[in-house]
């Protein structure tokens, strides 16, 4: 039998990934990283390490509004979102960069391109035309947020978080349709910037996964600063134009519409499962996301 050419073949650098990848080498594995865009995966380049920069911001910007409150006052306030989109990415290279050297450090093989499954043991990289033979493959590919159709996602008027984490131009008047932690976060940084934030949730609360008195709590501090929410209200469709767009909601069986400048799509996120091989293999799938035992292991 010909020996692998690793012990661990890790498919995607996002926190699943480029950790295991880490704690592998440390305990002797020669162990290899496949990443088919920055290392680090979305969280740290597209979701909660530049959000939370954002957030940052925002909560200086407020502070600095209200400081009469600690006998502080001033004259002609100016603010610049493009710079805090600025400072937000500084962040985000340099936490890159941090992971990247943690890895080389550690003596993983960093890999840019699209991994995809073989067979159990077997990972070609498509865009290399490398082929990885290991022991183990650990599949980390991360989820993207989700889409509906009557949701036309265009970058422009309509976006993802993918596209507004780094749009550096605050819109007058925004529509967010999602009420989890995606959809409160950018309402919180979009309202402190000036802009007029509606957040449209289909449950009957914000952040609904997570307990009713946090969600209330939430709701009372949001709507302090002037965010209005709609929760149990589905929207129905939504359309475009030059100015921005017109959205169409359903609350208690009542149509109504709202003009806006920009619409979020912040409804939650998919696996990466599709074009990674898993159909070939008949790894098992439920709901979009692989299905694992008790051991993280697939069948």
């Amino acid at each position: 039998m010909l020996k692998s050419d690793y012990d661990l073949v890790v498919m995607g650098s996002g926190p699943g990934g480029y950790v295991a990848a880490i704690r592998a080498a440390q305990l002797g594995m020669r162990t290899a990283i496949v990443e088919q865009d920055n290392f680090g995966g979305v969280c740290l380049n597209w979701g909660c390490i530049p959000s939370k920069s954002l957030l940052r911001n925002a909560q200086v910007l407020n502070l600095v509004r209200h400081s009469t409150n600690f006998g502080i006052s001033f004259d002609n306030l100016n603010y610049d979102y493009s710079a805090a989109i600025d400072r937000s990415r500084e962040v985000v290279n340099r936490l890159t960069k941090g992971v990247s050297f943690l890895l080389q450090k550690n003596n993983v093989e960093k890999i840019s391109g699209t991994a995809m499954l073989r067979d159990q043991n077997t990972v070609t990289v498509r865009d290399t035309d490398r082929v990885l033979t290991s022991e183990n493959i650990i599949i980390a590919t991360g989820a993207r947020q989700r889409s509906l159709p009557n949701l036309p996602i265009d970058g422009e008027i309509i976006l993802t978080s993918r596209e507004a984490i780094v749009d550096t131009v605050i819109p007058e008047k925004v529509v967010i349709i999602g009420g989890g932690a995606t959809g409160v976060e950018f309402a919180y940084i979009y309202s402190s910037y000036g802009a007029d934030v509606t957040i449209i949730e289909l449950l009957e609360r914000l952040i609904p996964s997570e307990d009713e008195e946090i969600s209330l709590h939430l709701e009372r501090s949001l709507k302090k600063q002037g965010i209005r929410i709609l929760s149990g209200t589905e929207v129905s469709g939504i359309e475009t134009n030059h100015d921005g767009a017109t959205v169409s909601i359903i609350n208690n069986d009542e149509r109504s519409e709202i003009e806006c400048g920009k619409v979020l799509v912040a409804i939650g996120v998919q696996g990466n499962i599709e074009d990674v091989g898993l159909e070939s293999l008949g790894v098992r799938t439920e709901r979009g996301f692989i299905v694992v035992d008790e051991k993280m292991q697939t069948n």
